[in-house]
């Protein structure tokens, strides 16, 4: 079974976050929700939800991630940013070649700054575009470049889950899913 680590920091957008959590989840894939907050379990939201997080940051090995995955938001991408464990953890795991994903501000505010997308193809929330100075914007709502996915921001949230759940299940899987959640009637 694939394993996924969710970064929640405060100030993280809602359905750029739970509506992949959710999607993985439904496609049997280990989702861990990490809190990046100091000594609470509890995140808040940039609409002021509060979200109780599987684990604390201190508390996890992710040497076991098959992915890694930052939501955006503001302050959300700031606070990943912010984190010296968080960037640690997501530089030795594009290092290692293995899959990131973030979505909206986190690409820029984050893996850009990083420099991890160096060179690669790179989508996030416009206007963020011009921090991804080293790397080529594209404007779609999802894209992937070699163990790299990004994400437009919360519209693009659905079909960043099930992209991220065809890379880690399979296609076949994805597609049943989103066709049991009606995804497919809302785009045919």
């Amino acid at each position: 079974m694939a394993k996924v680590y969710v970064f929640l920091a405060n100030g993280f957008e809602d359905v750029e976050a739970l509506i992949p959590v959710d999607v993985l989840r439904r496609g049997s894939v280990e989702v861990v929700t990490v809190s990046i907050v100091d000594d609470s379990q509890i995140v808040e939201t940039a609409h002021n939800i509060q979200i109780v997080a599987d684990a604390m940051f201190e508390e996890c090995d992710f040497s076991d991630a098959d992915l890694l995955f930052l939501p955006g938001g503001m302050p959300g991408a700031t606070n990943l940013y912010e984190h010296e464990g968080v960037r640690q953890t997501v530089l030795a795991q594009a290092k290692a070649g293995k899959k990131v994903a973030a979505i909206c501000a986190a690409p820029a505010v984050v893996l850009a700054q990083l420099g991890i997308l160096d060179g690669k193809r790179a989508t996030c929330y416009p206007g963020f575009e011009k921090q991804l100075t080293k790397a080529e914007y594209t404007a779609d709502l999802v894209t992937v470049d070699g163990n790299i996915t990004t994400a437009e921001g919360p519209a693009a949230a659905f079909p960043f889950a099930y992209e991220l759940l065809s890379q880690l299940v399979s296609k076949e899987v994805s597609d049943r899913i989103a066709e049991g959640m009606r995804f497919k009637h809302l785009i045919a």
